[in-house]
């Protein structure tokens, strides 16, 4: 299997960082081919604007998933992107490992999927969820936060459940561009437990890593489900997939 991490922590000791080699010696042991963006290394440029094309279809006003699909035809795309998203295409399987940040990715990352993520590609027109551009393909999130299992484990936490901060990465992201989305990773509370709790969690994330297959991918919205407008079709006038 073909395998891209995409990395976001700017400390290199970092124990997110640490999760990143993990994986990889871990992947790489199992026989897998893996490659690593490792997006604070690259010196990663996280802003979409109109110097990611060399040449413009509309010069006069920016409308940048059209610019995209346009670069597509003209070969005017940022090199950086082209280079991404030759190693996205190559892939079977995308992990997006990252610190939490204020329940979401860091910027670097954000400007990631803002750029490499390309219209025409990835998706556009009907061509989303399990019609999307990366269809056949797989994706999870493994990250690192401060906070401690309990406070994410149900709507009553005290930061409620996963679900829903989850959402725009995991659906609006992930699975909108066909991708099927695996569970996700998380290594809780890692700045304040100890050097063997860390360790344990990096064993625990070598065991996921290693029962990839067994993994059952979270459901999302199949366009069979839904007419030609995006209305929810009744039971009886769902296709089947």
């Amino acid at each position: 299997m073909n395998i891209l991490i995409v990395h976001a922590h700017p400390e290199p000791q970092s124990f997110c960082s640490a999760m990143k080699d993990l994986a990889v010696a871990t992947l790489q042991q199992a026989g897998h081919s893996v490659q690593v963006s490792d997006l604070y290394a690259m010196n990663w440029n996280p802003v979409a604007s109109a110097a990611d094309f060399s040449q413009r279809s509309n010069p006069d006003y920016l409308v940048y998933a059209l610019e995209q699909r346009e670069a597509l035809k003209t070969g005017s795309l940022a090199p950086d992107i082209a280079g991404e998203l030759d190693k996205l295409l190559w892939a079977d399987l995308l992990i997006l490992n990252f610190p939490l940040f204020w329940c979401s990715v860091p910027a670097m990352l954000k400007g990631w999927i803002d750029r490499v993520l390309v219209s025409g590609v990835c998706y556009g027109g009907l061509r989303f969820y399990d019609r999307g551009g990366l269809a056949g393909k797989r994706a999870l999130l493994s990250f690192s936060l401060g906070g401690q299992a309990h406070m994410f484990a149900d709507e009553d936490a005290v930061h409620g459940d996963w679900e829903p901060m989850l959402r725009p990465l995991q659906r609006g992201t992930l699975a909108y561009t066909g991708l099927s989305v695996l569970p996700p990773f998380a290594a809780y509370h890692v700045p304040y437990v100890s050097a063997d709790t860390r360790g344990e969690i990096l064993e625990q994330y070598a065991d996921y890593l290693n029962s990839l297959d067994e993994l059952q991918p979270l459901t999302f919205p199949a366009l069979s489900r839904f007419d030609r407008h995006l209305h929810p079709l009744s039971n009886k006038e769902q296709v089947p997939a």
